[in-house]
Protein backbone atom coordinates (compact mmCIF):
# COMPACT_ATOMS: atom_id res chain seq x y z
CA UNK A 1 0.00 0.00 0.00
CA UNK A 2 1.70 2.94 -1.07
CA UNK A 3 1.06 6.61 0.44
CA UNK A 4 3.34 10.18 1.24
CA UNK A 5 1.30 10.64 4.86
CA UNK A 6 -1.49 11.16 7.14
CA UNK A 7 -4.45 13.58 6.93
CA UNK A 8 -5.02 14.55 10.46
CA UNK A 9 -7.54 16.83 12.08
CA UNK A 10 -8.83 17.81 14.96
CA UNK A 11 -11.90 15.70 14.05
CA UNK A 12 -10.08 12.57 13.07
CA UNK A 13 -7.27 13.14 15.96
CA UNK A 14 -9.92 13.63 18.81
CA UNK A 15 -11.97 10.25 17.76
CA UNK A 16 -8.60 8.35 17.38
CA UNK A 17 -7.44 9.32 21.14
CA UNK A 18 -11.29 8.78 22.29
CA UNK A 19 -10.28 4.93 22.01
CA UNK A 20 -6.34 4.72 23.43
CA UNK A 21 -4.72 5.24 20.11
CA UNK A 22 -2.44 8.48 19.21
CA UNK A 23 -1.37 9.90 15.93
CA UNK A 24 1.99 7.99 16.19
CA UNK A 25 0.50 4.79 17.22
CA UNK A 26 -1.24 4.76 14.29
CA UNK A 27 1.17 6.28 11.75
CA UNK A 28 3.36 3.21 13.14
CA UNK A 29 0.88 0.95 12.83
CA UNK A 30 0.34 1.46 9.11
CA UNK A 31 4.69 1.39 8.56
CA UNK A 32 3.99 -2.61 9.74
CA UNK A 33 4.85 -5.35 7.27
CA UNK A 34 2.07 -7.53 8.37
CA UNK A 35 -1.52 -5.30 8.40
CA UNK A 36 -4.92 -7.23 6.79
CA UNK A 37 -6.49 -4.50 4.51
CA UNK A 38 -9.69 -5.22 3.01
CA UNK A 39 -13.04 -2.84 2.13
CA UNK A 40 -15.39 -1.31 4.28
CA UNK A 41 -18.19 -2.02 2.39
CA UNK A 42 -20.87 -0.94 4.86
CA UNK A 43 -19.39 2.66 5.25
CA UNK A 44 -18.47 3.20 1.35
CA UNK A 45 -21.39 4.92 0.36
CA UNK A 46 -19.74 8.33 -0.07
CA UNK A 47 -16.12 7.75 -0.62
CA UNK A 48 -14.49 4.44 -0.54
CA UNK A 49 -13.36 2.87 2.87
CA UNK A 50 -10.94 0.55 4.17
CA UNK A 51 -10.11 -1.66 7.45
CA UNK A 52 -6.91 -2.63 8.51
CA UNK A 53 -6.25 -5.12 11.10
CA UNK A 54 -2.75 -5.81 12.40
CA UNK A 55 -0.82 -5.25 15.75
CA UNK A 56 -0.26 -2.25 17.07
CA UNK A 57 1.22 -0.90 20.86
CA UNK A 58 2.49 -3.25 23.12
CA UNK A 59 1.55 -5.95 20.47
CA UNK A 60 -2.07 -5.62 20.67
CA UNK A 61 -4.53 -5.65 17.61
CA UNK A 62 -6.21 -2.73 16.85
CA UNK A 63 -8.37 -2.16 13.86
CA UNK A 64 -8.13 1.31 11.78
CA UNK A 65 -11.16 2.96 9.63
CA UNK A 66 -9.67 4.73 7.23
CA UNK A 67 -9.98 6.17 3.58
CA UNK A 68 -7.69 8.17 1.07
CA UNK A 69 -7.29 11.74 0.32
CA UNK A 70 -5.07 13.19 -2.78
CA UNK A 71 -3.71 16.16 -2.40
CA UNK A 72 -1.39 17.83 -5.13
CA UNK A 73 -1.12 14.62 -6.48
CA UNK A 74 0.10 13.17 -3.30
CA UNK A 75 -1.87 9.84 -1.76
CA UNK A 76 -2.73 10.15 2.14
CA UNK A 77 -4.26 8.02 4.61
CA UNK A 78 -6.87 9.08 6.44
CA UNK A 79 -7.66 7.57 9.90
CA UNK A 80 -11.35 7.52 10.83
CA UNK A 81 -11.00 5.70 13.66
CA UNK A 82 -8.63 3.44 15.41
CA UNK A 83 -9.41 1.49 18.62
CA UNK A 84 -7.87 -1.91 20.47
CA UNK A 85 -9.62 -4.97 18.87
CA UNK A 86 -12.50 -6.28 21.30
CA UNK A 87 -11.89 -10.16 23.04
CA UNK A 88 -14.09 -11.56 20.39
CA UNK A 89 -12.29 -10.08 17.84
CA UNK A 90 -9.24 -10.70 18.62
CA UNK A 91 -9.97 -14.75 18.86
CA UNK A 92 -12.18 -14.48 15.46
CA UNK A 93 -8.86 -12.77 14.04
CA UNK A 94 -6.45 -15.16 15.18
CA UNK A 95 -8.65 -18.03 14.05
CA UNK A 96 -8.54 -17.13 10.83
CA UNK A 97 -4.63 -16.51 11.00
CA UNK A 98 -4.09 -20.11 11.55
CA UNK A 99 -6.33 -21.32 8.31
CA UNK A 100 -3.55 -19.26 6.29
Amino acid sequence: MKFEGFNWDTGNTSKCQKHGLTQEEIEYFFQQEKIYVAPDIKHSNSEDRFLAIGRGPGNKLIIVAFTFRNQKGQRFIRPISARFMNRKEVQKYEKEVKKT
